[in-house]
């Protein structure tokens, strides 16, 4: 196991989760024009403007559209001029600055506030996007679980889920580092270092950011 690997698996272990869930968000929480039709659960395709729809799962029902009922925090998100001198379409994440930057093209990037993790992040490298999941269930870890057995077994995907409306899973060689981007239940978390590890971010813009990025999307934390 290398050492970027090693890292992953050893220190964001707390963020593994097995991702549900569906809808699509009020007009009135895009302030970057019309948002985009929501992607039906499945795969293999394609979705609206291009975006590939969240992986399909057998089990997979559609549970009742909690979009419409997210909490209005005021979104973080504005656009900017990219920082970040990377292509249109790439994810970047700067855990000392707790923002992360998705470049537009042409010199533009839109801007979101999110947490990281309590001990920060050394590691500086790059993986891609390698699944999508709305309202995602979640399941804690081994680890965690023996740290606090209170938790449940699994939980699924509700508005009281610590992963939020959205979560996008970071893999590198086609694996799962167990890192994420996601949503959150405690939107005064944004902008903290408190997390077990993974990137959150408020629902409203989490909703916004999958929206926007593709399986495949390259991110790149700094």
């Amino acid at each position: 196991m290398g050492p970027v690997r090693a890292f992953f698996v050893g220190s964001l272990a707390a963020c593994v989760a097995v991702a549900h869930g569906g809808g699509a968000l009020a007009q009135n929480f895009w302030p970057f024009g019309q948002p985009p039709a929501p992607a039906t659960p499945q795969s293999g395709v394609p979705g609206p403007a291009g975006l590939l729809p969240p992986d399909a799962d057998p089990a997979y029902s559609t549970p009742v559209d909690l979009d419409v009922k997210v909490d209005r925090a005021r979104p973080t998100r504005r656009e900017i001029a990219d920082p970040t001198g990377e292509p249109a379409g790439t994810v970047t994440i700067n855990t000392k600055l707790r923002k992360l930057y998705l470049s537009l093209g042409d010199g533009r990037a839109v801007e979101y506030g999110i947490g990281v993790g309590r001990q920060g992040f050394a590691w500086k490298g790059e993986a891609e996007i390698g699944r999508k999941a709305y309202w995602p269930g979640w399941t804690p870890p081994p680890e965690m679980l023996a740290r606090s057995p209170e938790l449940p077994a699994h939980l699924d995907g509700s508005l009281s889920n610590p992963l939020g409306a959205r979560a996008l899973y970071l893999f590198q060689d086609k694996k799962d580092t167990l890192f994420r981007i996601h949503g959150t239940n405690d939107p005064a978390s944004i902008g903290h270092a408190v997390s077990s590890g993974c990137i959150r971010m408020l629902n409203v813009d989490v909703i916004d950011l999958y929206g926007r990025v593709a399986k495949g999307t390259k991110v790149v934390v700094l």
